[in-house]
């Protein structure tokens, strides 16, 4: 027998390691296993747990259609999985491999734990196309501009999805001695509050559905479209990706049907603006895998340490959406909302938390990590360092974005502001996207509830800007 262990890939179908394991001649079939890790679930949020529950509820019922089951375990997978191993006198463990240093330290621990009782084991580069390391520079060095590291990304071929094991290669743990199924725990039962945001519905079948409905229409709006938040035209996949729910072969295949299909040539130039994004997740990843301390510390050396500012007040105006600049706090409320943020609103409201408040990204990126449903360490903390201008490849400290002409460029009939701030939803667009221009008076008549401004957008950007010449000695 062999033993399956699930992490972030809470799939039966395009799954290598699964796949693997159910190809081998074990005779008496895979046991999948999920354990509950305290170490995993102390950096969690509850969007982010009531997520994967939903999803692991749905692969068990998957497992129990083939005839299996979803063995759920609890505690200190170095211990755990090497005892599941030895209850069943498993010939194998198999599972695949996760890129963070808390993933890699764990993943240690348990292989260490399995030599020393004997058991073989193997893992595979399964959430990501190309491991990390594999797509280097000339010099052999890893990439840290992604312009790069995507040519090179976009020419490799990439492997076909993996098939769902027979029900055949699976086992059954009913009859086996000390091992029962399990139940799959509430939000509750695992410490957490039950999220205030309406957390997106997870599994696999909605993923698929997600990815089809998006490959038959708005890919083809995606290079055009894809910026503009009340316009519908992105996939929703991230979160699926995070957890796995969907592999990235299935949406690689997707894609390139729909590429197949286009009509235009800048149909097809759609398409391959959105496997970018693959692209971009394998980047972060490698960048996390080479540089585990990106994630308290900036990728980038500055001379000097960058002055950041301790102001709680203007933290939580930006954490409650009430910063007085309506794209900002559009995007905040809709996080809370919905544990999820439109991805260029992602990058408006983390310019204006670094760049107009003066606050450290990390306390951006923590808060991203407890209210979001799809957070992701690679992509997320890649994504704060840009804004920030401390990651690799990241915008320039000097090019400030204006939170006004966001939002006049990409919401521009206020649609997606009136949306999620409700005080501004009688206020004409014109008056939204001058909000901060206003006498006091004006806001007034268009806005009585809605918060003036907390800064100067000129003169915080002016601040920022000397902030980073200091740090980099050039005062």
């Amino acid at each position: 027998m062999q033993v399956f262990w699930h992490r972030r890939d809470l799939r039966t179908t395009d799954n290598l390691g699964l796949a693997a394991a159910g190809e081998a001649d074990s005779g008496d079939g895979v046991l999948p296993v999920f354990c509950f890790d305290d170490a995993v679930l102390d950096h969690a949020g509850p969007p982010r747990v009531a997520f994967m529950l939903d999803a692991l509820a749905e692969l068990r019922d998957r497992y129990r259609e083939l005839g299996s089951d979803l063995v759920v375990r609890y505690g200190d997978p170095s211990a755990v999985i090497p005892a599941v191993a030895e209850t069943v006198d498993a010939d194998r463990v198999v599972w695949n491999h996760d890129y963070s240093g808390l993933a890699e330290e764990r993943d240690e621990a348990v292989r260490a734990a399995l030599d020393e009782d004997g058991v073989a084991h193997e893992q595979y580069h399964d959430a990501v196309h190309h491991r990390p390391g594999a797509i280097r520079t000339n010099a052999g060095d890893p990439y840290s501009v992604y312009t790069y590291f995507w040519k090179k990304w976009r020419d490799r071929e990439k492997d076909a999805p993996a098939p769902e094991p027979d029900a055949g290669a699976l086992a059954d743990p009913a009859p086996l001695d000390g091992i029962e199924g399990g139940t799959v725990p509430s939000v509750g039962d695992l410490g957490f509050d039950e999220p205030e945001a309406d957390v997106p519905e997870a599994g696999m079948e909605r993923a698929r559905a997600l990815l089809d409905d998006f490959c038959d229409e708005g890919v083809y709006r995606y290079e055009e479209r894809r910026d503009y938040p009340d316009d519908g035209t992105t996939s929703r996949l991230s979160p699926h990706l995070k957890f796995g729910t969907i592999g990235v072969r299935t949406v690689y295949e997707r894609a390139q049907a729909a590429r197949d299909a286009a009509g235009s040539e800048s149909a097809r130039e759609s398409v391959d603006e959105f496997v970018g994004q693959l692209a971009w997740r394998e980047f972060y990843a490698q960048v996390l895998y080479f540089n585990q301390n990106v994630v308290t510390r900036n990728f980038k050396d500055y001379e000097r340490p960058i002055e950041w500012r301790d102001d709680p007040e203007a933290l939580q105006a930006w954490k409650d959406g009430e910063t007085g600049y309506p794209i900002v706090d559009a995007g905040m409320r809709q996080l809370r909302e919905e544990a999820f943020v439109h991805n260029r609103v992602r990058m408006i409201v983390a310019a204006f938390l670094t760049k107009d408040l003066l606050v450290d990204w990390r306390e951006g990126y923590d808060w991203y990590r407890e209210k979001l449903a799809d957070h992701d360490t690679a992509n997320d903390n890649g994504g704060w360092q840009w804004a920030a201008s401390t990651g690799t490849d990241a915008q320039p400290y000097f090019r400030v974005f204006n939170p006004t002409t966001q939002g006049e460029r990409y919401d521009p009939d206020a649609e997606y502001i009136k949306e999620y701030v409700p005080e501004l939803r009688d206020a004409p667009a014109d008056a939204i996207h001058d909000w901060p221009e206003l006498s006091l008076s004006e806001r007034r008549k268009h806005a009585p509830d809605y918060p003036d401004p907390i800064v100067d957008h000129s003169e915080r950007r002016e601040e920022a800007i000397a902030m980073f010449e200091r740090a980099r000695g050039d005062d």
